[in-house]
């Protein structure tokens, strides 16, 4: 079958080298017992590769199960995976039949199986490589024939380093690697998907399609896009719904597109990039950026609407403008980089993730997957600062 047919048949978008690339690696080797390890970041859209290489294998009407392992907490996803016996731990009332016994013949995803347990990766490098697992709370070996495919968007050799993934089970998993390439280096590709969910989203909601002047065209194609193909998904929808003009220029796109994104990038490139252990106080200060920056953007907002009021009524501007400034100091790039260094916060960090947090648990009804992914933290993650924080 030819790659523009496989496109079309799964819905994806784009005619970059690299997705070619990667949809043709994954019919490949479809027909082979190999098992894959789909690397990317986040929203890069890793879950239609195991659905493509299913489709094309020789067990594409066994079973196909997408399993995410970062959404699953640490003490039950042995049971979820594996199954477990009558009693074996409290609230196991009856005995169930884990993801690996119910798939037996078929295919399963893991996604995110960087955040996999340590205990569990063990139990999945004996499926690997015996077909072989046991039950939680049984002596019984069973057997399984599925084929796996892993998918991560974390640098699994770092990983191992840091001792949080077993070095055996990722030369197991990734006897064949495919990579997604991220949004920022399919700029042929940003338009064209902009252009799909715009008219996906005019059929949905019974409007004109959102357009693009020429200078948003060029502004979207240079953005640097952390949340990838979904994050271009929700400013699509967003733009669709709340303007009225159908053709977007570049000066309303970029109130639309978080700033702080290109602050994060350029700290990047020159050599401040996320590694190491630092990477969760990276994540957690790029929540702190965003909300500088937005309040950044209402203090601006209140300016402008004091001044218009003041013109109005014909009052003296420069006096409220100063009482602003002397209330609610202006946040700039330059204070919140120095801000980075500071040992003394005048914001609390935990405080405004805790209020980060909540505000997303809000925003989406109390969805914890919609909520991670607007935090771009894992699942798991935003499951362990909802006990630490009380917020459950």
């Amino acid at each position: 079958m030819e790659i523009q047919s496989i496109k079309n048949k799964f819905g994806i978008i784009g005619r970059s080298e690299a997705l070619d690339r990667a949809i043709e690696t994954a019919v490949r080797v479809a027909p082979t017992d190999l098992s894959i390890l789909i690397s990317g970041e986040s929203g890069t859209g890793k879950e239609t590769i195991p659905k493509i290489i299913h489709s094309f294998s020789r067990i594409k009407n066994g079973p196909y199960f997408a399993v995410n392992c970062g959404a699953i907490p640490e003490g039950t996803i042995d049971s979820e995976l594996f199954g477990h016996e009558k009693g074996s731990f409290t609230g196991a009332y009856e005995q169930r039949k884990g993801y690996f016994e119910t798939a037996d013949g078929g295919t399963i995803f893991l996604d995110e199986v960087a955040e996999m347990p340590i205990e569990t990766q063990a139990r999945l490098l004996r499926v690997l490589e015996s077909g072989e697992f046991i039950k939680v709370g049984s002596a019984k070996v069973q057997k399984t024939k599925v084929r796996v495919i892993a998918a991560t968007n974390k640098n699994l050799i770092e990983e191992i380093q840091k001792g949080k993934f077993r070095e055996d089970l990722y030369y197991r998993i990734n006897t064949v690697p495919i990579n997604l390439p991220p949004l920022r280096q399919r700029k042929e590709d940003i338009h064209l998907l902009f252009r799909k969910f715009a008219s996906d989203f005019a059929d949905q909601y019974k409007m004109p399609a959102i357009t693009l002047d020429y200078d948003a065209i060029k502004y979207l194609e240079e953005y640097s896009w952390e949340g990838n193909i979904r994050q271009l998904k929700n400013l699509t929808e967003q733009l669709s719904i709340l303007e009225e003009t159908r053709e977007v220029s570049l000066n309303v796109l970029k109130a639309y597109l978080p700033q702080y994104n290109q602050l994060v990038l350029a700290r990047e490139h020159h050599g401040q990039s996320q590694s190491g252990g630092d990477a969760s106080f990276a994540s957690e200060r790029e929540i702190l950026y965003k909300i500088l920056f937005d309040m950044r953007k209402d203090v601006n907002e209140l300016k402008q609407l004091v001044h218009d009021l003041s013109e109005e009524r014909g009052m003296d501007v420069p006096f409220f403008e100063s009482r602003i400034d002397r209330h609610i100091p202006s946040v700039s790039t330059a204070d919140i980089i120095d801000a980075d260094s500071e040992e003394a916060e005048t914001l609390s960090l935990i405080d405004k993730e805790k209020e980060m947090i909540q505000k997303a648990l809000t925003k989406h009804k109390g969805r914890r997957k919609p909520a991670a992914d607007e935090l771009k933290i894992s699942e798991r993650t935003l499951y362990r600062k909802i006990k630490d924080y009380g917020l459950e």
